[in-house]
Parts: structure tokens; sequence; C-alpha cells
């Protein structure tokens, strides 16, 4: 059966109190315990206390003043930290529901834990007849060897009841380091409350259990040095230090017994590996909006310090970039705020996992920001080069880059067949993974699909009508292919309506383009899509003149659509878009297709 001691208390005869007042006066007033269970019977008493104490651990037993046996779990340092426990036990359903917090007062003699026999005493304690014994006998001769230096005993390791003891002297810091130390070596996965709970418990048996100790769930002070002697070793060896960083406005703590700050670089503080360590941090600092992030979480995806497997998540004020593969892991972070874009990479080589996985927590839990950026002499990432941008960061480039444009809102593309032959892995915008849907090798025609729906600001609408002779047209593509994150117009006219072989599927334009630039669209004066880039004639026995080029004419375009189930829009309004409106919409909607091998 199962009582609440504190009832039985008031049954307690007041003699039996006065007797043993004593016993419980050394008990700290501040103190406070769970009790859980109350029994009239010893020995139920201790085999319940041996029951509990091996599932919740730290479980003590007290004679009550009305010779009943409470059990409980603590002492707490104070009523927060009991009732604290007491809340978290009843939720796990680990304790009755009626289990109250005490201060105590109650409690006399303690039934357990119970410790072994007392160790032998000195000899300068034994009785006298055997001092008189010792005194009749010869000395020994003396020992004529060289003196060895004595190698001193180990002190004896605590008994539970005396690591109980050792325990509740500590105060509230020291209880939050045991802690962290246990979280830190994968044991511990709960708030930092300097509250021993069940959860505690658990992670000081774990821990013993991991160091061969028996796992009592209460550490002694031999086995508290020995957790945080490694524990702060480990951080000495990290040299784990706030840094803070003016120019970028950023204050967080860094291993910096593993790097070196090497250089600020807009958008990057750059911390290089100290020793061949394999670890470097770049802190992130630029000022601008949320296009701004946006290109910086697309352009910062092909670095090759960001490895292509790992989680990819982009929200609407912040990022996530997580990379690993066999030599190389990373993890980034940045968030938008106040016009400032701030944040972090960390990157290190396999070996340091373990180190890795509690140095990000703690990079994260003290990473702050306050006024300031790095200054903006690349320009925005909108309009300078990938090169110029991440100035001294290997650049992951694709086998080939091409160009394409969107052709509806979900995100499907049209480009050329050859920008997609035989890769390994498809992005569009190098940030999106893609599959292709449908090929016509005869125009050299792919439409591409995105593995995730995507929502672009804007897609192509074809001309319905025949192009007229000799009108102008602009083109647009990514010229100098994954170099530029922005797409390059380049203008000309409608040389033809047919090839020169009399191809009445294709376009003759007269415009000087490059490779990049191939599978983009090409434009009308009203803003409308005549084609699709396809380049220059192939002819192995002539030499044409450079400004020679085909384009894909809308009408084969939308045929190939209509066979592969794809839909497509057209444009009947006769208008004729400003250059600079054309300029805008172009960049909307051409996209970069890369090949991956």
């Amino acid at each position: 059966m199962k009582f609440r001691s504190g009832c039985l208390g008031r049954l307690a005869a007041s003699g039996s109190f006065v007797a043993l007042i004593s016993a419980s006066a050394v008990m700290a007033q501040d103190q406070r315990w769970v009790q859980v269970e109350a029994h009239r019977e010893l020995d139920m008493a201790l085999e319940r206390a041996e029951i509990l104490n091996q599932r919740l651990g730290n479980v003590s037993g007290f004679t009550l003043p009305s010779n009943w046996h409470a059990l409980s779990i603590g002492p707490f340092e104070s009523e927060l930290d009991a009732f604290s426990v007491r809340r978290q036990l009843r939720a796990e359903g680990a304790i009755p529901v009626d289990a109250f917090v005490s201060n105590g007062s109650d409690y006399l003699e303690q039934i357990f834990p119970r410790d072994g026999a007392a160790p032998v005493a000195a000899t300068e304690n034994r009785p006298t007849e055997d001092m008189a014994v010792l005194a009749a006998q010869p000395e020994p001769e003396p020992d004529l060897a060289p003196a060895v230096e004595a190698i001193p005993e180990p002190e004896p390791e605590e008994t539970l009841r005396q690591a109980q003891a050792s325990e509740r002297a500590l105060d509230r810091d020291a209880r939050a380091e045991l802690q962290t130390a246990l979280q830190w070596f994968g044991f511990y996965d709960l708030s930092i409350d300097a509250a021993f709970g069940p959860g505690t418990r658990r992670a000081m048996s774990a821990w013993q259990t991991a160091e061969g100790f028996a796992p009592t769930g209460v550490l002694t002070t031999r086995q508290r040095g020995q957790l945080l002697d490694a524990y702060r070793g480990e951080l000495a060896a990290l040299g784990m230090r706030t840094i803070r960083d003016e120019q970028a406005g950023i204050s967080i703590d860094l291993p910096m017994a593993l790097i070196d700050f090497d250089r600020h670089e807009t958008p990057f503080a750059h911390y290089t590996s100290r020793d061949d360590s394999g670890v470097q941090v770049l802190l992130i600092s630029q000022s601008g909006n949320q296009s701004t992030l946006f290109g910086l979480y697309e352009i910062m995806q092909t670095l090759e310090i960001v490895p292509l497997e790992g989680e990819r998540t982009r929200r609407q004020n912040s990022f996530l970039l997580t990379g690993q593969n066999d030599t190389l892991r990373s993890h980034t972070v940045a968030q938008l705020r106040d016009g400032a874009i701030k944040g972090y990479t960390l990157v290190w080589t396999p070996e340091r996992d373990a180190q890795m996985a509690r140095v990000l927590p703690m990079m994260e839990a003290s990473f702050q920001t306050f006024t300031g950026t790095l200054p903006d002499s690349a320009g925005p990432a909108s309009i300078v080069s990938r090169a110029d941008l991440l100035a001294g960061l290997a650049v992951r480039r694709p086998e080939r880059s091409r160009s394409g444009f969107y052709i509806d809102a979900t995100g499907t593309v049209l480009t050329s067949a050859e920008a997609v032959a035989q890769c390994e892995r498809i992005t569009i915008d190098e940030s999106y993974d893609a599959r292709v849907h449908a090929v016509d090798d005869t125009l050299g025609l792919a439409v591409l699909k995105p593995e995730t729906p995507l929502v672009p600001m804007a897609f192509a609408q074809f001309e319905e009508r025949v192009a007229n002779l000799g009108s102008e047209i602009t083109i647009s593509g990514f010229s100098f292919e994954d170099v530029m994150s922005r797409p390059v117009l380049t203008f000309g006219r409608v040389a033809d309506l047919s090839g020169l072989a009399g191809e009445t599927d294709r376009l003759r334009l007269s415009a000087e383009v490059r490779q990049g630039d191939l599978g983009g669209p090409v434009f009308g004066p009203n803003g409308a899509v005549l084609g699709l880039l396809s380049g220059a004639p192939q002819d192995g026995t002539r030499q044409l003149p450079s400004d020679v080029n085909y384009a894909i004419s809308s009408k084969a375009i939308r045929d190939f659509l209509a066979r592969s189930n794809v839909s497509s829009g057209t444009l009947r309004e006769d208008v004729v878009m400003p250059p600079e409106v054309l300029t805008r919409v172009a960049g909307d909607l051409t996209v970069l297709v890369s090949c991956w091998n």
C-alpha cells in the first residue's frame, strides 16, 4: 500500500518526535524532496527502495515519527527544482499522482541507502594490549636498499550514501555543469535546469556504465571529477571562445584552436583551417533584402564546401544548407533581419563528426547579431560575377550549363536537348533538381519537370502568328554559363522565316551568341516568345558567318508540347513591350540549366 507520509506525520506521538528531532535537524532547511511512497514494514520499504532506485535513481528512505517509512527522491536545492521533477515524473507515469514535495522536517533516521561496514581503524586506535605486544617485539633491521618514492594509494570510492551527501553540497552552477558535460558526451538530451530528475539520473547511469562503473545514477566525487576533466579537456582542445566581430556585426562562440581568422571579404569573414584541422568557418554579413538572401542561397550551393547531398530549406527570411560526402561536411544558416543578412557556415572533415556535433549547438546558442555589416564592396549578387562575390572560395562547376525558360506556373522548363543529354543530375538555377519529361531529338528540344513544383515569377507566352521578316529580336540567356547569376540580353533581327536548307520549323537569326545562350527564349517586340535558340546550323564543309544562328519556331515548339501533354499559352495582344519591362520579364522567366556528372 502507498500512503502520503504527510498525513501519517500528523499521527506521530509527540514523544517520539522530540526524541529524534536532533536527527532531522541536520538536514538543510531549504532542501526539498519528492515523497512517492510510505510503508509500515521496514522490509517492504527496503525492497521497494531498491526497486525505485534502480528505476529512478537518487532514492532515499527515512523513518517517520509514526514509525512508518517514507521513500523519497532528492534532495533538491529548491522547491522549484523539486516541483519540476515531480511534474516530469507524474507526466511519465513513473510515480503516483499523490506524490508530493516535502521539506523533510519529519524525516528521522535514514534507512536507505544503507552503508556497509566501517573501514578498519588506524593503528593508534588498537586496544592497549595489542600495543603492548607490538612494543615487546624487536625492531626490524634497517633496510639499506635505495629509497623508492611511495606511490600513494587511491582514495577509496564513496558509498552511495556518501555520494549522495557530496552531491547535495553542489551549488546550482556545479549541477548545471554536470548536466552540460553529460549532454556534451551524448548521454543527456534534456534542458540544462540543474535539477537532477530521472532524465539526469538515467544519463548518469548510462555514463557510469560506459565508463565501467556500477550504474547507481549518482556520481561519486571521483566520477564527477573524471567527467568534468574530460569535458573541460575537450573544450580546451577545441578552444571554444566568444568572438565579437565588430565589422560583421556578429558575436559567436568558435573553436579557435582549430581555425585562424584570415580576412574580411564581403559577404564573408573567413576563418581558415589551423594546422590542417580540416575545420573552416565563414561568418556571413551583408546588407540586402529578400532577393539578396535568395541569391546568396542559390550561389552558395555551388561552393565545393557545400556538398550536394544534404538538406536545402529556404524560408521567407532565412535559409538552411547542409551537405555531406565522403570527404566533407558543412552546415550553413542565414537570416534576413532589418535589412541585414547574417549567419555562419561550419565546414569539417568526417573524422571530426563527433566533435562538431557538440560544437554546432554551442555556435547556434551563442550566435548574436548587432548593428553593422561588411561593406558592399562586391556589389549586389544579382549583377556581379560569382568569382567576385565568392572570391577565395572554390566553386563546384557543372559539366556544362545552358539556358532554358519557364513555360507554365508550376515551373516546367523548356530547353535544348543537348543541354540535358547524358547527365547524372540536372538542376534549374543550380538550386532545384529536375528530370527530363520529354525530348525531341530531331528538333533538339527537351522539357524538364522540377522535382518539387516551383512558382516562377513569370513564364513564357508564345507568339501564335508568323514572325515578321527583319523584325527586331531579344535573346535572353546565360551567355557565360554559370559564371553570372543573371541572364544576359543579346539583340538581333529575324533574317529569314526558314533555315538555310528550307527548314520550315526554324527561323534564321542575325545575332551573335555564345554556347551558354543555347536553349534560351527569343522574344519579339511585344514580349511574346518567337522561338528557342538552337545555335548555328551544322555544316561541316563551310564556315558560316558568326552571326548566323537558328531558333526553333514557336509553332514547332507548341506542336511538340501538345504531343508531350504539356500545356502552353500564347500572346494575342498586339502591343510593344518597353525595353525595361522586357528586361525584367526575361530575367524572371529565363533559367540556368546545368548538367552534372
